[in-house]
């Protein structure tokens, strides 16, 4: 979402979509509905929305009708968005949506007004420092509820383990907090730095850890997110290349023999104003 990112896409947010539902803190929903408005619509802004997988998971655990309006700076997600739209809410009420094509590290407050909800997923370690601080003063400002899911904590676990795991690691966390145009991306770091953020301007907020748990069920995700982790570690450290080869070959192997189980950890995030 800022300048230095590459484009998320469609086939990996399909690709990553059930894992994500599975993943995401169920019962921060259920903290989220008790703040919700009783009554009329329920207005919901959706940053960074990708394909719409967080409102095709979360419109039909609410009741009432909805209206989501949802952001991102990619034309042809948007579009996905649009085509593959939430059925109905919770208690069969209609939900609505359009979308917006924006840079939403650069939204106005005219964009939050009036919103009831405001949600992302998967989004906070792609900001810079001074680009979280602008977004949650937005929401702050909108004075609304605020669920963000799926911020990574950069911790993985993999099973069987491997030498070569932990330098691996430590070399994709640099890459997450690589320098870019904007400035340097807070990946792993995002989720304390929001935390941080939102409770200096006086908001309550709750964390709940939401993993992904790949077993050989999913792995052609594993195989996928393993490929992306390995190649993003040697790009910030090339000396690991020597034996990322010979490293690569055995988790494939493992993955497509469905012996190897990854956990990747994250965490979701409600914020609630008093």
């Amino acid at each position: 979402m800022t300048s230095g990112q590459a484009r998320a896409s469609s086939d990996w947010l399909t690709l990553r979509e059930p894992a994500d539902a599975a993943a995401r803190a169920a019962d921060l929903v259920a903290e989220l509905r008790s703040v919700l408005p009783a009554e009329g619509v329920v207005a919901v802004r959706d940053l960074g929305c990708g394909t719409g997988s967080m409102a095709r998971w979360l419109a039909g655990q609410l009741s009432g009708p909805q209206h989501w309006v949802m952001f991102d700076r990619d034309a042809e997600l948007l579009t996905l968005a649009s085509s593959d739209r939430p059925d109905a809410a919770a208690d069969g009420a209609p939900v609505t949506i359009e979308t917006r094509q924006r840079d939403i590290t650069r939204l106005g407050p005219e964009e939050l007004a009036g919103a009831s909800l405001v949600t992302a997923s998967a989004l906070l370690d792609m900001l810079t420092a001074a680009e979280l601080e602008r977004l949650v003063a937005a929401c702050v400002r909108a004075g609304c509820p605020v669920l963000i899911a799926l911020s990574v904590t950069g911790d993985v676990d993999l099973d069987p383990a491997d030498p070569f795991d932990r330098r691996v690691a430590d070399a994709f966390n640099a890459h997450q907090r690589r320098g870019t145009d904007a400035g340097t991306l807070l990946g792993p770091d995002a989720l304390s730095a929001a935390v941080d953020a939102f409770t200096r301007l006086g908001v309550e907020v709750a964390v709940r850890a939401s993993p992904w748990r790949l077993g050989a069920a999913q792995s052609a995700l594993a195989r996928e997110w393993f490929t992306g982790w390995l190649s993003a570690a040697c790009e910030q450290q090339p000396e690991l290349r020597a034996e990322a080869a010979g490293y690569a070959r055995r988790r494939l192997a493992e993955a497509a023999e469905g012996r190897l189980s990854v956990t990747v950890h994250h965490q979701d995030l409600l914020a609630r104003p008093a």
